[in-house]
């Protein structure tokens, strides 16, 4: 026995298409139509059809075997056996965040094949998995940011199943999960959801087009699909924390803004269910109110991720100032985004042409609701070959070291740890010839605008722009490979066991630096972190420096007028 609803406000009529039969739903209040149907449950294959349209994906699809256009089927997400009723969850802030991409962390790209490296993390250190999304999207290869049936898990990773028990085997080694969710925009592919009601509408625009529908006529439905999907994959497949895409663009003039409805929900059920439920959002706002609570007249999110602090680190390592890069760069713009966060709080972007940002107030606000990065799936696959940053293995670890070593919840993404040479590059699989032209040709002349020949950038399409993208887990054995991750596995364990390090007011921290460029010190509590940046050996000039050298990467000197450091070497020093 199963019952099927779908929500069509203004449809006349709506069937319910099987694979032996077509059955006339019947109305119910909401603009909501349902029938139930005696003989069916688990694995039964069904579809709409909206006032004699072709028969559609359900826009709550639990389960979409095949593909986006092909007919959805229920799913019982209670016939799981679950091993983790002793998981007492873990709090988003603070931990340490691992960003994978599940169909190029490994060969296999499945869940199954990634949860084959759970041991590893941990070793690591890593304390939360961070996923892209996983909701259906078309073809097999993709980033999963265009994605359209939001409630299914993409079939090639694995399906609904294969995601709770990867959730089951994260939780029985100690990792928490987060998932990236995306209710900004719908990809063009297998995109049904006009046909159904309004999921649109056309009194804000985004960068995809018209905005989903938060503050129209019909948007409490639509509110309620988003918000429903968040609760579902907290409640239905135990994850700990969604990451929200570009929550800058969920535009909304709604007296309780869908970020604020969502928190104080997200609340409730941690209640419920006796565990932190996190959301972590990704804004280009760079205001504070993101995660301020909503009794307060914030947004409620639990944290956010950093890119002017990314962006301070990057040009400071790199030198590289294009395009949003531009008011980045100098030593006392990487020590402004440490201690206070956003460089643009109120002050002139010039890539934006306008003041930007509001300021966080270092009383009210935690270095832990903040996300530190050396890199994310934006910063390497958005770059035009999708190069990871073209640095010396000192460098990398220098990086490395600001980064755990700061007042913010760090986040790692895939491979960083052993400076992977491979690649992550922007890759599609769509069947429909003129939308995957239109990738292509998009891509390239956006970074023809910047400068590079458009046959240099990488074919989306190609099979082999998805392959070449797909980590090497040969390297983890190799120099300067293995030099690299024993860093980072022993700046992770450094970090769990100091209590400086675990302080997380944005006050809690000293910075010196050398107004050229050369070196920086990073006081946290007893622990000193000395850099040279300078590709040379170097005396960086360090005032009572600690006697006791807790680790390097690259040779360290304590010698009387400060530390002596190898070219882009990085000591860390305790008292």
């Amino acid at each position: 026995m199963h019952t099927f609803t779908v929500w069509a406000p203004a449809a006349s009529a709506v069937s319910l298409v099987l694979t032996d039969a077509s059955l006339e739903m019947q109305q119910a209040e909401g603009g909501w139509w349902e029938l139930e149907v005696a003989d069916a449950g688990h694995g039964t294959s069904y579809a709409f059809s909206v006032d004699g349209s072709e028969p559609m994906p359900d826009p709550r699809s639990p389960w979409q075997p095949d593909g986006v256009h092909g007919f959805s089927k229920v799913f019982d997400t209670s016939r799981f056996d679950w091993s983790d009723g002793d998981w007492a969850g873990r709090d988003a802030r603070g931990s340490v965040f691992y960003e994978l991409h599940l169909g190029t962390f490994t060969p296999e790209g499945t869940l199954e094949a990634a949860a084959g490296h759970l041991d590893y993390l941990v070793a690591l250190g890593v304390e939360m998995v961070s996923l892209m999304p996983v909701a259906a999207f078309p073809g097999r290869h993709g980033w999963g940011y265009d994605g359209v049936d939001l409630y299914a898990v993409h079939e090639p990773y694995g399906g609904p199943e294969a995601l709770q028990r990867f959730v089951d085997r994260c939780h029985a080694v100690g990792l928490a999960v987060c998932l990236d969710v995306v209710y900004n925009h719908l990809g063009p592919s297998g995109n049904y959801l006009d046909a159904f009601g309004p999921y649109f509408t056309s009194k804000h625009t985004t960068p995809w087009g018209p905005a989903v529908n938060l503050d129209d006529a019909g948007s409490d439905e639509v509110r309620r699909w988003i918000c429903d999907n968040a609760l579902r994959w907290f409640r239905e497949f135990h994850i700990d924390a969604l990451r929200l895409d570009a929550v800058h663009a969920l535009a909304d003039d709604s007296p309780l803004h869908l970020l604020a409805q969502m928190s104080e929900e997200t609340a409730a059920l941690s209640a419920t269910v006796g565990r932190p439920l996190g959301l972590v959002a990704e804004s280009d706002l760079n205001d504070p109110r993101m995660v301020e609570p909503v009794s307060e007249g914030g947004l409620g999110m639990t944290a956010q991720w950093s890119d002017d602090f990314h962006h301070a680190l990057h040009t400071l390592l790199t030198g590289e100032r294009a395009g949003y890069y531009v008011d980045f760069g100098d030593p006392a713009v990487f020590a402004k985004t440490l201690t206070q966060v956003f460089l643009h709080d109120g002050s002139y972007s010039t890539f934006r042409g306008k003041d930007w940002g509001v300021p966080v107030d270092p009383e009210r606000h935690r270095g832990w609701e903040f996300l530190a990065y050396t890199s994310n799936h934006d910063q390497v696959g958005n770059r035009a070959l999708g190069d990871r940053p073209a640095l010396t293995p000192g460098q990398l670890a220098i990086g490395a070291a600001l980064v755990l070593t700061s007042p913010y919840t760090p986040m790692l993404f895939m491979g960083e740890e052993w400076g992977a040479s491979t690649p992550w590059r922007y890759f599609t699989d769509h069947a429909e010839p003129e939308l995957a032209d239109a990738v292509r040709t998009g891509r390239r002349k956006e970074f023809a605008a910047y400068g590079w020949d458009a046959e240099e950038i990488p074919d989306p399409q190609d099979p082999e722009t998805w392959r070449s993208s797909v980590l090497d887990w040969t390297e983890l054995d190799e120099p300067p490979h293995r030099d690299l991750l024993r860093w980072y596995r022993d700046l992770l364990a450094l970090r769990a066991r100091s209590e400086d390090l675990r302080d997380d007011r944005l006050g809690s921290l000293d910075i010196s630096y050398d107004p050229e460029g050369s070196w920086l010190v990073v006081r946290r509590g007893a622990l000193w972190v000395v850099v040279n940046l300078a590709a040379e050996e170097a005396v960086v000039p360090v005032d009572g420096v600690p006697p006791y050298e807790v680790m390097a990467f690259g040779s360290a000197e304590i010698v009387t007028d400060g530390v002596r450091l190898a070219g882009h070497g990085v000591g860390v020093f305790a008292a």
